[in-house]
């Protein structure tokens, strides 16, 4: 199993951070992220490379790279940006996309791209940015949609693989082809069907092809789907057990204190007065930008 995460990341919501001159930022977010540059210039500084980046450009930024932004001795620097985690779209991507992203986030010196203002989606994201937009829904699509098209290059490298007999390219083949969630939907005997294999030789390659069992993977969609209701919801903590496909409370309490440490209960708590936090953050970041552009207004006088 994974190591306990006690907290959850905000998920493809828009955060604003604003740095003095000269400070820095160690970004240490979930998922894939996207930065854009609003105001000022600076620098990302990556391993020993050093690249200036200034107002419209966009940083694309996998899961736990390790770099820093580092503000102009000369003006402040302020962005946005949010994060996408991909196991919290197992309806959306295949068993072969989620695969792919995550050996793109292992070549993590690969990964990280900065495009300029001039590139079409940072040109897309600034102006999408920039106007209002009701529908929750269409605006969190929106924001999918801007990291899919710099995604693009690493998911169409997830290409068919030829038909044959073998039992580990037809199950390579159906996860490739269904969202993982189809597995929250069907039994592991009829999947041995689909792929026309015994269950025993399903159990083995199953875990070659996923890297843990079909009942483990099962266990790690529904905790997934319940965190996210627990973070996201004002739903009681036994409607989201029903929900994630527990039968009882008691088994879901078990099987989510055995993943995150805690009980869904407390965890709610947690994660509750962490969002605080950050929207408290984000507030005082506003506020400073709105300073800092006060301050150059005045100066310019």
């Amino acid at each position: 199993m994974h190591k306990p995460d006690y907290l959850y990341e905000s998920h493809l919501v828009i955060k604003e951070l604003s740095l003095a001159p000269g400070n820095e930022w160690l970004p240490q977010l979930s998922g894939w992220s996207l930065l854009q540059i609003s105001h000022g210039t600076g620098y990302w500084l990556h391993q020993q490379s050093r690249t200036e980046i200034e107002a419209g450009m966009i940083l694309m930024l996998p899961d736990g790279v390790q770099g820093r932004l580092l503000a102009s001795q000369l003006n402040p620097l302020s962005l946005c940006y949010y994060s996408v985690i991909p196991e919290r779209l197992g309806g959306l991507l295949t068993h072969g996309e989620q695969h792919s992203l995550q050996q793109s986030a292992a070549r993590k010196e690969l990964a990280v791209q900065i495009l300029p203002a001039t590139h079409l989606t940072a040109m897309k994201m600034k102006d999408f940015l920039s106007q209002q937009c009701a529908n929750a829904l269409l605006f969190r699509l929106h924001l999918l949609q801007l990291l899919v098209e710099i995604w693009g290059q690493d998911l169409n490298q997830v290409k068919p693989q030829p038909e044959n007999n073998d039992a580990t390219q037809r199950l390579r083949a159906f996860l490739r082809e269904h969202p993982q969630n189809i597995l929250l939907e069907i039994s592991f005997e009829e999947l041995a069907q689909l792929t026309n294999c015994t269950a025993r030789h399903l159990s083995r390659i199953f875990c070659e092809v996923v890297g843990m069992s079909f009942r483990d993977k099962r266990a790690e969609i529904r905790l997934v789907r319940a965190r996210e209701l627990l973070a996201t919801s004002q739903s009681k903590v036994v409607e989201v057990a029903l929900e994630s496909g527990y039968p009882s409370l008691s088994l879901f309490n078990l099987m989510f204190t055995r993943r995150f440490g805690m009980s869904p209960g407390r965890w709610r708590k947690k994660n509750e007065a962490r969002s605080d936090q950050a929207k408290r953050l984000v507030t005082r970041s506003r506020r400073l930008n709105l300073k800092a552009t006060f301050s150059r207004s005045i100066a310019a006088r």
